[in-house]
């Protein structure tokens, strides 16, 4: 079972740096500091949209418009750290 909750909160911790990298990059393209033209670039993009994509989508559409300032990611992080302690809690009762 440790096996199992190993895996688990890698994959929350590597889905939370996939979302802090695609903030990053979103950041970078929008001040040009990197070229979205750039192959390696747009490749990286695109990738990084296609994984956090789906999952902020649906928690934009629910959260409120706060002009330029997109929070979805910070939320997504809360909720998923928020999942993580809880299974954690149930599985090792601490």
């Amino acid at each position: 079972m440790n096996s199992l909750l190993w895996l688990f909160n890698t994959l929350i911790s590597l889905y939370v740096w996939i979302l802090i990298a695609s903030a990053i990059l979103s950041w970078l393209v929008v001040f040009n500091v990197v070229n979205a033209q750039n192959p390696i670039v747009r490749s990286v993009g695109e990738f990084l949209w296609r994984v956090t994509e789906p999952v902020l989508a649906p928690l934009r559409r629910l959260l409120p418009n706060l002009g330029g300032i997109d929070v979805s990611p910070v939320i997504l992080i809360i909720g998923l750290y928020f999942i993580q302690n809880l299974v954690n809690e149930f599985f090792l009762g601490f």
